[in-house]
């Protein structure tokens, strides 16, 4: 059995479905939120890195690769937001932290 661009792309959207139903199911959790939002990403990257495998193009690649140095980036910047929430509020909830509001 051979592996075929189909088997690719139903893993990237069932990854992809499975992000969305954590970021709708936990709304609580901002760690959870994060890693839902990362998991979002992963699942575009995969789609993208298999549509450039069966198509012999080096672009997709490239182009997760630009796409994965954002997303550490955005953990990096995220992780220390938190980091700085939690010494001030003692807690990580996300109903918690309705001060942020504009």
């Amino acid at each position: 059995m051979t592996l075929t661009l189909g088997h690719y792309l139903s893993l990237g959207a069932m990854l992809f479905a499975l992000s969305v139903i954590g970021i709708f199911l936990n709304r609580k959790n901002l760690i959870v939120l994060l890693m839902a939002i990362e998991l979002m990403l992963l699942a575009v990257n995969m789609n993208f890195v298999a549509f450039s495998y069966f198509l012999n193009d080096l672009h997709g690649q490239v182009f997760v690769f630009f796409i994965l140095t954002v997303a550490a980036a955005e953990s990096a910047i995220g992780l220390a937001i938190l980091v700085l929430l939690f010494r001030n509020k003692s807690s990580i909830n996300v109903d918690e932290l309705n001060e942020l509001k504009g």
